[in-house]
């Protein structure tokens, strides 16, 4: 067997590429790309050759030591035919990013979606160890879910089950930027938070997040950490906003599926404590009593490798 793997977590805001040594699930180095959506498909086809390239160098290793390369991509994917069908938080619509990467590096390349690699990953190596019953969610510029059940990932008959970030909670309420209107994407992701804030910020309201902002530049989840530790009464007010909307997807998951878990994990997840506790609080109370007694909660271990691990191993799932 060859002893390692490529996995790329292909987001909204970054692209992680990493080298998995298959035995451990370790990570033997890493690269990050700004993912910078515009022009959609030829920017993520020119990023994707240029970090895999780049990765390929600094770890030192032939292409003969590879077995395959996995990608875990925000949208909805069709994976037999390794297709971003949509994925409207990357600009990106019908891309074969099978057929593009093997063309250009001629090894197996198999595609999922980028919560259902975190969850694999989170599963073989991290939170989700020794369940076989959870639901990962993770939030960042948008909101994404995968379902395990048995041990097995849940696709559904259309291969999208799981879209959490889009199940509606106002049906006359925000655009979102999937088409619809009232996902909860559009009222707890990162993005939605970024957006009420500068909603905010532009009607004259003061914050201190000011103080990290330049020009152009988007608002990030270390950011909004830094102004709940200096208690900024707009930023606790949106991100409370953001948990009270959280908490009421994943209450209705909890009632619907009743996973033995809810793993949470993703950017904002992982900077913003405030919002983590505040959602799992919340969300026991808008549960059912006995499965909000019963539900374990728990933030993903692997942190922003959860993605690049999972995606190494998509070959195990899809040969």
């Amino acid at each position: 067997m060859k002893k390692y793997s490529i996995g790329i977590d292909l987001g909204g805001t970054k692209i992680l590429f990493a080298l998995v040594d298959k035995s451990s699930g370790k990570i033997i180095n890493f690269v990050k790309k700004k993912t910078k959506k515009e022009n959609g498909k030829k920017n993520i086809s020119k990023k994707l050759v240029e970090g895999i390239e780049e990765l390929l160098d600094i770890c030192k290793v032939s292409k003969d030591e590879i077995s395959s390369i996995g990608v875990g991509a925000a949208g909805q994917i069709d994976r037999k035919k390794g297709i971003i069908i949509g994925a409207p938080n990357l600009d990106c619509f019908d891309f074969n990013i099978k057929e593009f990467l093997y063309k250009y590096f001629n090894l197996p390349v198999f595609i999922g979606n980028d919560v259902e690699t975190a969850a694999m990953g989170e599963q073989k190596f991290g939170a989700g160890k020794g369940c076989d019953d959870f639901v990962c969610v993770f939030v960042g510029t948008g909101i994404g879910s995968s379902i395990i059940k048995n041990g097995k990932i849940i696709y559904g008959a259309t291969g999208t089950a799981g879209e959490i970030g889009h199940i509606a909670v106002d049906l006359n309420g925000r655009a979102c930027a999937c088409g619809a209107h009232g996902c909860l994407e559009a009222y707890a992701s990162r993005s939605a938070i970024e957006k009420r804030i500068e909603g905010a910020l532009k009607k004259g309201r003061k914050s201190v997040i000011s103080d990290f902002l330049e020009d152009g530049k988007s608002i990030k989840s270390s950011m909004i950490q830094k102004s709940i530790e200096r208690e900024d009464e707009l930023v606790i007010q949106c991100v409370t906003e953001a948990a009270e909307y959280l908490s009421g997807g994943i209450a209705s998951v909890i009632n619907f599926i009743n996973p033995e878990m809810i793993i949470l994990g993703g950017g904002l997840i992982d900077a913003v404590d405030y919002f983590y506790q505040k959602t799992i609080k919340l969300a026991r109370t808008k549960s059912l009593p006995v499965p909000a007694e019963k539900i374990i909660f728990k933030k993903a271990q692997l942190g922003d490798f959860s993605g690049v691990i999972g995606a190494a191993f998509l070959e195990e799932n899809q040969l």
